[in-house]
């Protein structure tokens, strides 16, 4: 049998906006099916089936290490929830025509109406570099101004910060050097 899925698993352009993508079963199993959608974040690593099964055994779930043993197995962190939640975000204020409604410095809108719409000869920025730094864009110049949605991503940030890295600020406020 033919497994598309493998065999052709790139879908869209590094240069355009991820709108389609192969769904895949519970079990991370791909159905063949093409979904005409972006995908979701969520940590999930397609496996091929084994050809044959001795007896029927489930995966145990693992609990994701993440270097600061934060998930436990009565806890798991999941990121995935405020990356779907920014993603959306982003892209309802990507796709607002009017740059005066973009809520950025006139550098910024010059910047972006560049990335979005400049015809590039030859190095053209991937779709994912340009949402990156509009994301970045979002963060620190929309944010701010977009009510209690933006503030509570901030706020998460802040939290995440100081969860992470408590000592940080306060080192680089005082460099360890002395001239």
């Amino acid at each position: 049998m033919e497994n598309q899925f493998f065999e052709h698993p790139i879908l869209n352009s590094p240069y355009d906006y991820p709108a389609r993508h192969w769904e895949l079963d519970d079990d991370g199993q791909p159905t063949q099916r093409i979904i005409e959608s972006r995908r979701q974040a969520k940590f999930i690593t397609p496996i091929p089936k084994p050809r044959k099964r001795k007896k029927s055994a489930t995966q145990e779930i693992l609990v994701f290490n993440e270097g600061a043993s934060v998930s436990t197995e009565e806890q798991q962190y999941d990121p995935t929830p405020i990356i779907n939640d920014l993603r959306y975000q982003v892209d309802q204020w990507r796709k607002l025509p009017n740059s005066n409604d973009w809520l950025v410095t006139p550098e910024t809108a010059r910047l972006l109406q560049h990335w979005r719409h400049h015809k590039f000869a030859s190095t053209r920025p991937f779709f994912c570099q340009i949402e990156a730094v509009e994301t970045a864009i979002w963060l620190t110049e929309v944010a701010p101004k977009y009510g209690k949605t933006g503030k509570a991503f901030l706020q998460h940030l802040v939290n995440a910060n100081a969860g992470a890295n408590p000592e940080l600020p306060a080192q680089a406020r005082r460099p360890s050097w002395r001239c």
